[in-house]
């Protein structure tokens, strides 16, 4: 529950609802509330310790809808989330598989694109878990601006999500998963192929292009243009078609792969 507040903190609590977008850290704060560091510190301290602001994490602050029944309970929207926490950054993976509607698979957690240095390729915030990676912002390319109330999220178009669910079929909830995703994508009218050729060069790792046509072959999608342009970018050397599992597996040299997964026409969508 809330507790009281006088009148200064509760024009402070007013300016912050009103003029910061989504989560802040203390130096918009203090841009906003025009107070020093030393000051600002022990106010948001303060506002959170009483039900007024969320702590999203250490030096970052959420303001609480003020019709929240629970407000210790409250918590930020995800996106939101990661814009503050891992910026320069873009939704993809599975994420962006679900906000494209190329996937009927509810997963937990939001994947997240970073630019930012990370220690690790899991996070938890406010409960929610985000899997990471890194992927240096000069390759932060195919991406859309989506607005979460006020603030502006970037995500990747279905294209890049594709290339990226190919590049690292983890992201993407597997190989198999990804195979469902590729054959959504050419049923669906986010369907270009010359992008998806066009990323996936501009991503620079020929494996894409390896995941990508066995794909095609193996699930007898109706995609040659795509399959040739694979087909000839095809790099030496072997790489595994899912890297998430046991390495075991036929080799297929047409394609450079070791198939230690085995995808079957058949499979449901």
């Amino acid at each position: 529950m809330r507790l009281g507040i006088d009148e200064k903190n509760r024009v402070a609590i007013e300016r912050l609802h009103r003029d910061v977008a989504g989560p802040f850290d203390m130096t918009t704060a203090a841009r906003v509330l025009r107070l020093p560091p030393h000051k600002i510190r022990k106010l948001l301290g303060y506002l959170a310790s009483r039900g007024w602001l969320s702590r999203v994490r250490r030096g970052i602050y959420t303001t609480v809808p003020l019709g929240a029944s629970e407000p210790s309970d409250w918590r930020e929207d995800p996106w939101r989330v990661a814009v503050a926490v891992f910026a320069p950054c873009y939704i993809g993976g599975w994420s962006a598989c679900e906000h494209w509607e190329l996937t009927e698979q509810v997963f937990r957690g939001v994947v997240v694109m970073t630019a930012r240095p990370i220690r690790g390729s899991e996070s938890e915030v406010q409960g929610t878990a985000f899997r990471l990676k890194h992927v240096p912002e000069d390759l932060h390319f195919g991406t859309r601006a989506v607005w979460r109330d006020r603030v502006k999220v970037m995500v990747s178009d279905p294209a890049r999500t594709l290339i990226d669910i190919l590049d690292d079929p983890r992201l993407g909830g597997g190989i198999r998963h990804v195979a469902s995703v590729v054959r959504e994508y050419l049923a669906s009218t986010h369907r270009n192929e010359s992008q998806v050729v066009v990323y996936g060069d501009r991503l620079g790792n020929r494996t894409v292009f390896k995941r990508l046509g066995y794909i095609v072959e193996a699930l007898g999608l109706d995609a040659p243009k795509l399959s040739d342009a694979c087909r000839g970018r095809v790099s030496k050397g072997l790489t595994v078609l899912d890297p998430s599992v046991d390495a075991k597996g036929r080799v297929l040299k047409r394609w450079g792969l070791r198939v230690n997964v085995e995808l079957k026409r058949e499979e449901p969508s």
